[in-house]
């Protein structure tokens, strides 16, 4: 995506697009993985060291609350970051704590008034277990009967 790319996307959005947004916004879509706010802040600054962590932060929030922008929330780790356009749901490993997106499985509503009075944003499904790096030692561990 190029510059006027993601200018107009960010516009679309309601959102300025600042030297700083910017450069958070052409970081995750330019990655494959899915990085910390921490590693996004490290990353942006090599380039141009302008941005504060509470500006980064700042940004990643407005970019997810606009939609752009998903975070992933990972249990006892910080929450990683993903720009990916594509609808996608994601496998967090136990182990090794690695993010990788997986095909997109729709999750069916919730039953007619289950929730309250709560208004369903959206719904998406995290698998969790052990990704294809970690399972094999797994089961060595197992059959080693540790």
């Amino acid at each position: 995506m190029d510059t006027e790319e993601i200018r107009r996307l960010l516009e679309a959005c309601g959102l300025r697009c600042t030297p700083q947004r910017f450069a958070v916004m052409a970081y995750l879509m330019e990655q494959n993985q899915h990085p910390t706010a921490v590693e996004i802040f490290d990353a942006v600054n090599r380039l141009d060291p302008r941005s504060s962590r509470a500006t980064t932060y700042n940004n990643l929030r407005d970019l997810v609350q606009a939609g752009l922008v998903r975070e992933v929330a990972m249990e006892g780790r910080a929450a990683r970051y993903d720009a990916k356009g594509l609808r996608h749901n994601h496998f967090i490993c136990d182990r090794c704590g690695n993010v990788e997106d997986i095909e997109w499985y729709d999750v069916p509503a919730p039953a007619a008034g289950s929730l309250g009075r709560r208004i369903l944003r959206e719904c998406e499904l995290i698998l969790r277990g052990l990704c294809a790096k970690c399972a094999p030692q797994h089961r060595s561990v197992k059959d080693a009967g540790v």
